[in-house]
């Protein structure tokens, strides 16, 4: 399984819905598997949760640092 692939393809679908990454901080896994399509195994899915996550939080920083830099020009 592609992992970095599950993990674009959350991201995708996190960006276009926001509901679903409202979902995902409460469920993650009940996304992971309604996205993906199939019940995959505990440490797969830990590993793309972790995925999701990190990434959720370099965009938040990047949005966050984004505005500081537009606020000093």
């Amino acid at each position: 399984m592609d992992i970095k692939g599950q993990i674009n393809n959350l991201m995708e679908e996190i960006s276009k819905n926001p509901n679903i990454k409202e979902q995902f901080e409460k469920e993650p896994v009940k996304v992971i598997e309604n996205v993906i399509g199939i019940d995959l195994p505990d440490d797969v899915i830990m590993k793309i949760i972790d995925g999701v996550k990190a990434k959720l939080t370099i965009d938040g920083v990047s949005k966050a640092a984004d505005t500081l830099m537009d606020m000093f020009k």
